[in-house]
């Protein structure tokens, strides 16, 4: 099991900039995909961006492409989320999650319990 600690996550203006840390413990993390997903109380849980923590490979969502860049901190077992030119649309909760490749998918075993961002406008 991976335990998942996420901060980084506050109130900004529109058009402003957040970082969101992941901190990851308990396993090696080679095997892992690391992601963010976020969540509003309107909206079900959207898929934001993944690494692969081995190779640093990058995936986004459609609505966060050139916005939004994941990366990873080997040494510091940490997964990044770089946020800039935020929309109000990107209030939510976001959520880091631990996945592995199963049968050709993601299965996401392990998740952190969420970190707030709201965006005024």
């Amino acid at each position: 099991q991976v335990q998942l600690v996420e901060s980084g996550g506050g109130l900004v203006q529109a058009g402003g900039s957040l970082r969101l840390s992941c901190v990851a413990s308990g396993r090696a993390l080679n095997p892992y995909v690391m992601s963010w997903f976020r969540q509003s109380p309107a909206k079900e849980r959207e898929f934001v961006a993944r690494i692969t923590w081995d190779d640093g490979l990058t995936t986004y969502g459609d609505s966060v492409k050139g916005r939004f860049t994941i990366a990873r901190d080997k040494a510091k077992n940490t997964v990044f989320l770089q946020m800039s030119n935020l929309h109000a649309e990107d209030t939510a909760m976001y959520y880091c999650a631990a996945g592995v490749l199963s049968y050709g998918r993601i299965q996401y075993v392990d998740w952190g319990q969420g970190t707030q961002v709201t965006v005024s406008s």
